[in-house]
């Protein structure tokens, strides 16, 4: 019984419902950078290319054999270097594109915790915060402002 309610709270906690609608957001994003990879960014990259597509360049290190009927015998052994020269252009455009969300969203945090800048609305507990802070530094400039007892 204790393992049950254990769960649940573990389960319905605040952490668990932000990691499961990260975990959401995160694959609908990565739709969204896939196809752009796909379909935005790799286009003009096979126009530069002269029509070459990253992931059709291979190297055949042995070519299949065949017997006379064209049944494959022996299998070939190719590298398909162009699949991980897509893969590697993939991440870098995926980092790439985290790193500049991630540094607008850091932005906007900023901008909407800066107490001075009135042209974002400051949120309710940064302005708490702020008021708390406020009270402290006229509570302590009081004190060093009265002369203290020394026996």
């Amino acid at each position: 019984m204790k393992f049950w309610s254990e769960f649940k709270e573990f389960a319905v906690k605040g952490n668990m419902l932000d990691m499961a609608v990260g975990i959401i957001i995160g694959a609908a994003f990565s739709k969204i950078v896939n196809s752009l990879v796909k379909f935005v960014l790799t286009p003009p990259l096979s126009f530069l290319t002269n029509g070459v597509h990253l992931e059709s360049l291979q190297w055949i290190l042995r070519p299949a054999k065949t017997d006379g009927s064209g049944e494959v015998v022996k299998e070939a052994l190719i590298i398909q270097y162009g699949m991980f020269l897509q893969a590697a252009i993939d991440f870098l455009i995926i980092a790439m594109t985290i790193f500049i969300l991630i540094k607008m969203i850091n932005r906007i945090r900023l901008k909407s915790e800066d107490t001075e800048d009135k042209t974002v609305p400051t949120p309710k507990d940064i302005q708490l915060l702020t008021e708390i802070r406020n009270l402290m530094q006229e509570q302590t400039n009081k004190q060093s402002d009265t002369p203290s007892e020394r026996s």
